[in-house]
């Protein structure tokens, strides 16, 4: 299928998702030889969507990469005829026609996400004409087999592999906005680049005038848009490399310390900005600490869940002045480090990375690697619910760390975290237990549990759990009833009567929230955390 074709499929597939003018709850269900359409009228035509059951996040998926438009005076055909009609096959046409039944002050939204939808489908092409080429180089460079890519070097590698994948909710995501095709060759992950930060001198606000000015290291992409007063020096920064978020390099000569920068341009979304601002920072310390201490009190957890240490950080009061300096803990040179984005991610051998880790420490058995996951990472955010805690830790802050402490010990698989700044936190719980809860965003404050029920199924379930069953369709029931056992087995009575139980399940509106609709139209505070629902793949029914 070509990018333009894979492209649309994702694109319809999310504004159904997401009820984009009313596509999902105003449309009604045509049985047609070839399957089944969705109908939507309105205005001076009638838009016809072909879909095919699904069940991830909703109840179906585009089935073509197509809109039919028919004039509304032509009436709707038989369920055996439809009338003709125009087919639409592009987003540009698309999202035009989806326009002209939005509310007017929307549809400029309608016109940045058809510009977000060019600029990816630039990149998707760039991806497939490069892609094979920077296989070849991974597996020059750190080996033909990725089971032996260890280390924090290693890791740099696999966010290249996932680089290459979509992400499960958001269609556009390896759009930047306003980056060139040379630009990406030098900066994105998808490259493998290595190249040289800059360094710029600015004065801190929190420092008295007299101060000397702080001096921040800034990436090159950012180095032609530093405010006035910032001021760029001659002497080169250090080499880098990009991992997967892109604005976090990692020191070329010690890959275990990152600087996480802002960069001018947005992903995910059009006002999802890639800039830093200090609360972040702040706030991604505070998230720090308050794991440890959760991790002090369940000693279970000890050596089991690691964290990136995030505590050393510098900002200038400007949103494109400041760096995060992280540093991963030592002593895992040995182990393979894979962010959880990277496990279906095709491998320089041709198959999935996740069945290449299943042959080196699974017997070649992906659902035995899957099963000691999903144990670890559901024992561990259940109990950070217990605590009043949900993180914001999906596919790209979640790692699995894999080694045999010697060559005759069984497999130990460890979780690493890191960019713990935009949890959901019941203040009351956490003020019950006693922990440290000194965040700067007064959104990570909640006095219920919904905001973080909306979290954990958003994010630990949907992203780092159902993505990876409905992605393996091979072992899709399979993986569904793993997840669902799990769950069970560890959730306490309130995630079980809205995870397990319920109907249906929170699901992130990105596209909505992210460049469709203002903040103030959609009524999203935080617009990665703006939800629509979607019927429940977990659901447990009731014995008969």
């Amino acid at each position: 299928m070509t990018p333009e074709k894979r492209l649309t499929l994702r694109v319809l597939g999310a504004l159904l998702r997401e009820d984009v003018v009313g596509l999902r709850t105003r449309s009604t269900l045509l049985d047609r030889p070839d399957g089944p359409w969705l109908r939507l009228p309105g205005g001076p035509a009638t838009l016809l969507l072909p879909v095919a059951a699904d069940g991830f996040q909703c109840e179906y998926a585009a089935r073509l990469p197509l809109l039919r438009r028919e004039p509304a005076s032509t009436g709707t055909g038989t369920a055996d005829s439809p009338a003709v009609g125009t087919d639409l096959t592009s987003c540009d046409d698309i999202l035009r026609a989806l326009r002209e039944l939005a509310d007017p002050e929307d549809r400029p939204g309608f016109d940045a996400y058809a510009a977000e939808c060019r600029q990816t489908l630039a990149t998707m092409r760039l991806h497939d004409a490069v892609g094979a080429t920077v296989h070849e180089r991974l597996a020059r460079r750190y080996g033909e087999d990725p089971g032996t890519w260890t280390g924090m070097a290693g890791s740099l590698a696999f966010d290249t592999l996932a680089a290459y994948l979509d992400h499960p909710v958001y269609p556009t995501a390896r759009g930047r906005a306003g980056l060139t095709d040379d630009q990406l060759r030098a900066y994105a992950p998808e490259f493998h680049p290595t190249f040289t930060l800059r360094w710029a001198t600015a004065h801190a606000p929190q420092r008295a005038p007299q101060c000397a000015p702080i001096t921040l290291p800034v990436h090159p992409l950012t180095a032609g848009a530093l405010p006035p007063g910032a001021v760029l020096t001659d002497r080169p920064g250090p080499q880098v490399i990009p991992t997967l978020s892109m604005r976090t390099v990692a020191l070329a000569h010690d890959p275990a310390q990152h600087i996480k920068l802002p960069l001018p341009t947005s992903t995910l979304g059009l006002r999802n900005r890639r800039t830093i601002k200090p609360g972040t920072l702040i706030d991604g310390a505070a998230g720090q600490r308050l794991l440890e201490a959760v991790i002090a009190r369940e000693p279970r957890f000890r050596g089991t869940i690691l964290q990136a240490d995030e505590q050393r950080f510098d900002h200038a009061g400007h949103e494109l002045l400041a760096a995060l300096y992280r540093r991963y803990p030592p002593g895992l040179d040995s182990a393979l480090i894979v962010p959880l984005a990277a496990l279906l991610a095709p491998e320089p051998g041709g198959r999935r990375l996740i069945d290449r880790l299943a042959d080196r420490f699974y017997d070649g058995d992906p659902l035995a690697l899957l099963d000691a996951y999903l144990t670890l990472l559901f024992d561990w955010q259940t109990t950070l619910f217990s605590y009043g805690i949900a993180l914001e830790s999906h596919q790209q802050n979640t790692s699995l760390v894999l080694d045999r402490p010697h060559p005759a010990a069984r497999t130990r698989l460890r979780l690493l975290f890191k960019d713990n700044d935009g949890p959901r936190v019941n203040a009351g719980r956490i003020r019950f237990h006693g922990l440290p809860a000194d965040f700067d965003d007064p959104r990570t404050f909640t006095d219920r549990d919904q905001p973080l029920i909306d979290m954990f199924a958003t994010i630990t379930v949907h992203l780092c759990a159902g993505a990876l069953a409905f992605g393996l369709p091979a072992h899709r029931d399979r993986l569904l009833r793993l997840i669902r056992d799990r769950l069970d087995a560890m959730a306490g009575p309130v995630l079980r009567k809205h995870l397990l139980d319920a109907d249906r399940l929170p699901v992130k509106a990105m596209v909505t929230a992210g460049t469709l609709l203002s903040k103030e139209r959609s009524g999203a505070a935080d617009i990665n955390k703006h939800y629509t629902s979607g019927p429940n793949y977990l659901r447990r029914l009731p014995i008969s």
